[in-house]
């Protein structure tokens, strides 16, 4: 009976060992499936994420360096001759003759204008005949006197009557002399429509005369820009009449008042001119040399992104575990400076040295893959000049 007993129990130990051997696997089948399945999806949607991930992107890059910045103070202006006028004519009178061609140079003094004066001047030799009679006839009176023959009454009116005389001539001789009118000033003369023959009145235009070298230029500043402007600064010149050519000056007048509806304060340079290629009333830009020069990391301006929130751009970084050649986008915010032509001063946002996109980052988000191809660069020059096609 004990022996049943005893096979009994050792069947049990048996069956309940196999139990726990069947519940371990059945565990571990489990645990393997779903470690299998959670493998699978992963990779599945890896598979996907990578199936649908943005493609490379083909972009222009630059390496952002340090180059020298000269500060300066940006405005428009407008050519304004040393000396000008329009020449008139100062009596009424016919036209003789025109000593002058339109655009001659001139010198100061120079008649441009002869008027018909014969009237005028057979009246100025009238009072000049009457003027040395006056003359004779103090002379004699002046020797009877001396004899005492006639009383110092008669030689005083004598005396007055020859002044008066001589100031009638003198005043004829001075109508005369505008009937020749002169350049009050060397200069360069315009175009006139003025012809012999013709009639002209007082204050009748006949010609313009400017002096043009050297040439002022006019330009207005805001008023914060008013303590980095003092006389003698030198200021740079350009005007799309002369592409690539820059024109140097200084400063030598500063306006004491600031507008008080614009608040901008005007400021006066003088430009040597000695081949007259600035003429008054042309457009020019004006860039006013402000302190020494500095030193600032710089970018080409089509690498900024402008937003709301800032300015921004993108940098191409090394992608982790890969080669030199795997780039790939990172969005970085900067601090801007001055600017330049095509280029801006970048204070805080980027390294020297490192790739920053410059073209076809509106296409870009963080972390997808770069192409670099600068076969076509976007424009960098800190002094652009127009260009017409």
């Amino acid at each position: 009976m004990s022996s049943i007993v005893s096979d009994d129990r050792v069947y049990d130990r048996a069956a309940l060992r196999r139990r726990m051997i069947f519940v371990v696997l059945g565990a571990l089948l489990l645990l393997a499936l779903i470690v299998g399945f959670n493998i699978w999806k992963a990779n599945l949607v890896a598979g996907i994420r990578k199936k649908n991930a943005a493609p490379p992107q083909t972009v222009s890059a630059a390496a952002v360096e340090y180059t020298d910045w000269q500060p300066e103070i940006s405005a428009v202006g407008s050519m304004r001759a040393v000396r000008g006028v329009d020449v008139t004519t100062e009596v009424a009178g016919l036209v003789r003759s025109l000593r002058f061609k339109s655009g001659d140079e001139v010198k100061a003094g120079q008649v441009l204008v002869e008027l018909n004066a014969d009237a005028e001047l057979a009246q100025q030799h009238a009072l000049e005949a009457a003027a040395d009679l006056s003359a004779t006839v103090y002379a004699r009176d002046k020797e009877q006197y001396d004899a005492q023959a006639i009383s110092q009454a008669q030689l005083d009116a004598d005396a007055a009557d020859l002044k008066n005389k001589r100031a009638q001539a003198a005043a004829q001789a001075a109508l005369v002399a505008k009937k020749f009118i002169r350049a009050p000033f060397d200069g360069r003369l315009g175009i006139t429509t003025v012809n012999p023959g013709q009639y002209l009145n007082t204050g009748d235009k006949v010609v313009t005369l400017q002096e043009v070298n050297p040439i002022y230029v006019d330009f207005k500043l805001p008023q914060q820009q008013l303590a980095a402007i003092a006389n003698g600064q030198s200021v740079n010149l350009t005007t799309d009449s002369f592409p690539g050519v820059t024109f140097v000056g200084k400063i030598n007048a500063i306006d004491p008042r600031v507008d008080a509806s614009t608040r901008n304060f005007q400021a006066e340079a003088t430009i040597p001119n000695p081949d007259r290629k600035l003429l008054p009333g042309m457009f020019t830009r004006v860039a006013v040399i402000a302190g020494d020069k500095k030193q600032y990391l710089t970018l080409p301006q089509t690498a900024i992104t402008y937003n709301p929130y800032g300015a921004t751009v993108f940098v191409a970084q090394k992608k982790p575990g890969g080669s030199d050649k795997d780039l790939v986008a990172q969005q970085s915010f900067v601090t801007l400076g001055p600017t330049r032509g095509d280029q801006v001063a970048v204070l805080k946002g980027v390294q020297e040295g490192e790739l920053v996109v410059t073209s076809g980052q509106m296409k870009l988000i963080n972390g997808v893959q770069l192409i670099i191809d600068n076969s076509v660069l976007p424009a960098n020059n800190p002094n652009p000049s127009p260009q017409e096609q």
